[in-house]
């Protein structure tokens, strides 16, 4: 059954960390099931705008509804899916491939609720789904970049997210990682899941996403075809971004010394 409400709805949002606005008087509708690219160039406001519809950002004014609940309202956690601009997830605990993709079906369960037969059969699907099947039981640790990055993708879908929100998941992975993820992310849109990657690049997967949103100083610049898009996205790497406000970070909610100069990534 179709949604009666849109997947992401903004009117007149303002986002931002405190009370600095990044994002500015943004109107935006996204579709249940639209493969969505947002684009813009580093510092350009891009990632506070999905970081805004995750509940991450401050929604400073205005309005943003997702799965038609305001932002950090949804009963349903596992409902989003978010895959977040890291290119592996090995760390010093070691876990299998299964173990790590388990995590993400907590945001069904809850904490402390050990996995049904039916979670399991779900982890199994979505680590078939980036194509590792075979590596289910194998250290994670022992995968390559590309292949840590398909794992990040198949922990948010082992959820069963309507929407998956993905951050930059083409950025230092090879070119046959990329093709092997754009195939996953056509097998994901088929099934009606929406997608919102927030990405400098689109090349990569453009056989997927079909529309794109260009963030240029904290508005939105272009909304349309994300073929007709790159004119736009040419422009904006020609002309860097506004300087963020002094003594703040636009990558993290943090106040730092005046004379920095780190951007949004």
């Amino acid at each position: 059954m179709t949604p009666q409400f849109p997947a992401i709805s903004l009117r007149g949002a303002t986002i931002g960390y405190g009370d600095v606005p990044i994002v500015r008087d943004v109107d935006l509708t996204i579709a249940a099931g639209e493969a969505v690219a947002v684009l813009g160039s580093n510092g350009s406001g891009k990632t506070t705008l999905s970081r805004g519809l995750l509940g991450l950002a401050t929604v400073l004014d205005g309005d943003v509804q997702v799965l038609g609940a305001p932002v950090g309202r949804l009963r349903e956690r596992g409902r989003v899916g978010y895959v977040p601009q890291r290119h592996s997830i090995s760390g010093a605990v070691p876990a299998t491939v299964r173990e790590a993709v388990g995590v993400g079906r907590l945001a069904r369960l809850g904490l402390f609720r050990p996995l049904r037969a039916a979670d399991r059969r779900a982890v199994a699907d979505a680590v078939a789904a980036v194509g590792l099947a075979d590596r289910l039981d194998d250290p994670v640790a022992a995968l390559s970049g590309g292949q840590q990055r398909r794992v990040l993708v198949a922990r948010a879908l082992a959820a069963e997210p309507e929407l998956l929100i993905m951050d930059e998941p083409t950025a230092g992975v090879d070119a046959a990682s990329q093709e092997a993820l754009a195939g996953t992310l056509a097998t994901i849109s088929a099934s009606g899941t929406t997608l919102v990657v927030v990405t400098h690049e689109s090349a990569p997967l453009a056989g997927v996403l079909t529309r794109a949103v260009v963030v240029d100083h904290g508005r939105v610049a272009y909304d349309g075809p994300l073929s007709e898009a790159r004119h736009h996205d040419e422009h904006l790497h020609h002309h860097p971004p506004e300087r963020e406000p002094a003594g703040y970070r636009l990558d993290q909610p943090t106040v730092t010394p005046r004379s920095a100069t780190t951007r949004e990534r």
